[in-house]
């Protein structure tokens, strides 16, 4: 590890002299004399309505270096989706808001009503909300809402030098709509398939030039394509925003949302549905319920308070503290197949009918309180030498709680006798986890002759867990970007994560935490504001990832390497047509475990969008979409199942006038009948049908 460290500073090191003799060069071409200044000769056109990019010129706080960085000048791919752009797409769960992005996979296993799941350079992602992590228990907590969120950040490789324990694959970060001092608003309206009726409304009020509120919220009513699965949610959120002085700034959030659903993975046996049933001819229903209608469920609350303080104590000095605080409480009720015991023939009857059924019941509870805090400091340490140096600490505490119970009995899996379905006691004794986590972090993200942008990173965590003790890992980072050629940016990267795991093995010892390392190396290639291309390709080296067998057991992987080549495009076309491509290449080169499962080694997809008509009277906008997931492998003791590719295609038509908009949305446009994932464990996870949803929506 030392050795690898070495050489990727080293590396670092020679990189940034060779670009920092380039600058020179060019630094000093341009102060002897050319006949226009560069600055002017390379001044970007202002910006209008029709663009889609977060360019250079933008001055959020993005989650790739949690400061006001201009992503052309982050050394390493940060994807950036609008609300407008997700919605666009037809989302309705987080999932969805990331399906368009290289290197991606959404809802690696079908549509799931009660975790949101991606998986980002092969590896799931972990979820965190305005830079704070948002996930601790998938099963003690509901789904965010999309609606909420005015983008969606995309982190790609490890991130933990800024985030603690994180994803080594990456980071998805939603970010909070929040009041602004422009009063503004819009209220909408939709029915779409499977009775789904819903309204939604987002109004911002700016009461003073110095203090506003918003409100966010959705009401909807539901069913899903799976019989007996509701999909119903209300959520409400406020936020506050007070400019105390020009200096000072305050926003408080909240949120509550409640959520009445089921389970959409119904964990079906491979054999009846992609592998054919030796003993029935009969072709299972792939969208069959397989639970007690009225009882089975994933039903429950979240209430979650927060805010921050930024206050500037000069130009070059800022502090920023954040906090947030989540109290959630679950209902998780449900039946499945038991197709584990015997993958390659689950059923217990020679006709093939007949299989053994588990019951589950769950009630948790969750408690969780995160806080992030930095000191921003800008100084020179030269005449064409700029410091951005961010100090933080940050900490989290969660506890989950929970009691359950299980069942078991047999059931004709064709023709399931609901009725006669049993439920299981739920037990009275409370089962209690509870983490506390703490982290310090430093980085130093240097700009050379304003070309060259280089960031070091370093970062210490402390973990405690019940029961499983004290882990502690140091984790770095590394990287270079610089302006080579006008709008072409190669950079490097080296960067390290730590994902602690809870839970025990098969042997009953802790699972060690999952640690990963990553090196880096593409380019960004901006010509002007309408365009940006990013290709990179990238190599892994991961430990300790938890490998889920045959009834539930967990063991770890040693090392594996995974190599990649990731592509992104945004192109915003003369005529308001805008085109995003996106490919995603990954391979596993290199495991020491022989049951595994492997994600789709190709992935791409497009959108694009034309918008015809005069903005004075009304405008027509057209959009397609096309995304593509290549086969994947799973691979057990008793055999290889291989999920074959599927395309689905998705569209949109909008008509807005004045302040209306009229929109039609439909994913999986033509009914593509696919399985999202089917492990060699035994179960299969189905892709959603086509879903129309007709929205009409006023704005203000």
């Amino acid at each position: 590890m030392n050795r690898i460290r070495q050489v990727a500073l080293c590396s670092a090191a020679l990189t940034v002299s060779a670009f920092v003799a380039a600058a020179q060069a060019a630094h000093a071409a341009e102060t002897t004399g050319s006949e226009t200044s560069t600055a002017a000769a390379d001044a970007p056109p202002a910006p209008n309505d029709d663009d889609i990019l977060v360019t250079a010129t933008r001055t959020e706080k993005f989650a790739g270096t949690k400061t006001e960085t201009p992503l052309i000048e982050i050394p390493q791919p940060i994807t950036v989706i609008t609300a407008e752009q997700y919605l666009s797409q037809g989302a309705i769960s987080i999932s969805d808001t990331v399906k368009y992005a290289a290197g991606v996979t959404a809802s690696a296993y079908g549509r799931d009503t009660r975790v949101d799941s991606f998986v980002v350079r092969g590896i799931d992602a972990v979820q965190f909300r305005d830079g704070m992590r948002d996930i601790f228990s998938n099963y003690a907590s509901i789904t965010s809402d999309p609606y909420n969120f005015s983008r969606v950040e995309i982190v790609r490789g490890p991130a933990s030098v800024l985030f603690g324990q994180g994803s080594i694959g990456g980071l998805v970060n939603l970010v909070s709509k929040t009041p602004d001092f422009l009063t503004h608003g819009e209220i909408s309206a939709t029915y779409g398939s499977y009775n789904r009726k819903e309204v939604m409304g987002d109004v911002n009020l700016a009461l003073t030039d110095t203090f506003a509120v918003r409100l966010v919220g959705r009401a909807r009513d539901a069913d899903t394509y799976i019989d007996n699965v509701p999909d119903d949610r209300v959520f409400v959120a406020p936020s506050v925003r007070w400019q105390v002085t020009p200096d000072t700034d305050v926003t408080l959030l909240g949120l509550y949302q409640e959520d009445d659903t089921g389970s959409t993975s119904q964990f079906l046996p491979v054999v009846g549905t992609l592998v054919a049933n030796p003993n029935n001819s009969e072709k299972l229903n792939r969208y069959t319920f397989v639970g007690k209608p009225g009882w089975d469920r994933y039903s429950g609350r979240t209430l979650q308070g927060g805010g921050s303080i930024t206050h500037s104590f000069s130009e070059n000095v800022t502090l920023s503290l954040k906090a947030r605080y989540i109290d959630s409480n679950l209902k998780y009720f449900t039946h499945y197949a038991n197709s584990y015991s015997n993958p390659t023939n689950p059923y217990l009857d020679s006709s093939g009918h007949e299989i053994g059924l588990y019951s589950y019941a769950s009630i948790a509870r969750m408690n969780v309180f995160s806080t992030d805090n930095n000191l921003q400091v800008k100084f020179d340490t030269g005449a064409n030498i700029e410091h951005r140096l961010l100090a933080g600490v940050d900490y989290s505490w969660n506890k989950v709680s929970t009691r359950s119970g299980y069942g078991y009995e047999v059931v004709d899996l064709y023709n399931i006798d609901y009725d006669a379905l049993t439920i299981p006691a739920i037990g009275d004794t409370w089962s209690t986890q509870t983490q506390k986590q703490l982290g310090i972090y430093l980085q130093d993200q240097i700009r050379l002759y304003d070309r060259v942008s280089v960031v070091l990173g370093v970062r210490r965590d402390r973990l405690d867990t019940t029961d499983a003790g004290i882990d502690k890992a140091t984790t770095f980072r590394a990287g270079i970007i610089g302006e080579a050629v006008a709008g072409i940016s190669p950079f490097f990267s080296y960067t390290e994560s730590f994902e602690p795991i809870t839970g025990t093995d098969e042997n009953g010892k802790y699972l060690k935490p999952q640690t990963g390392r990553q090196f880096e190396a593409g380019l960004k290639w901006q010509p002007d504001l309408k365009t940006l291309v990013t290709v990179t390709a990238f190599h892994i080296k991961e430990a300790n990832r938890p490998i889920y067998g045959v009834g539930g057991s967990v063991t770890q992987s040693g090392e594996l390497t995974t190599q990649g080549i990731e592509l992104e495009a945004s192109r915003t076309l003369p005529g308001n047509f805008q085109v995003m491509a996106n490919y995603g290449y990954n391979k596993l080169v290199a495991h020491d475990s022989d049951t595994f499962d492997y994600l789709p080694r190709n992935t791409a997809s497009l959108w694009t969008t034309k918008t015809f008509g005069a903005q004075e009277w009304a405008q027509l906008r057209l959009g397609v979409g096309v995304v593509y997931t290549g086969k994947r492998r799973s691979v057990g003791s008793d055999w290889t199942i291989v999920t074959p590719a599927y395309t689905t295609v998705d569209a949109l038509m909008e008509i807005t006038r004045d302040n209306w908009r009229f929109s039609i949305n439909a994913t999986n446009l033509f009914n593509k009948q696919y399985y999202a994932s089917c492990l060699a464990r035994g179960d299969c996870f189905m892709g959603a049908p086509r879903n129309v949803m007709g929205t009409v929506g006023f704005k203000f």
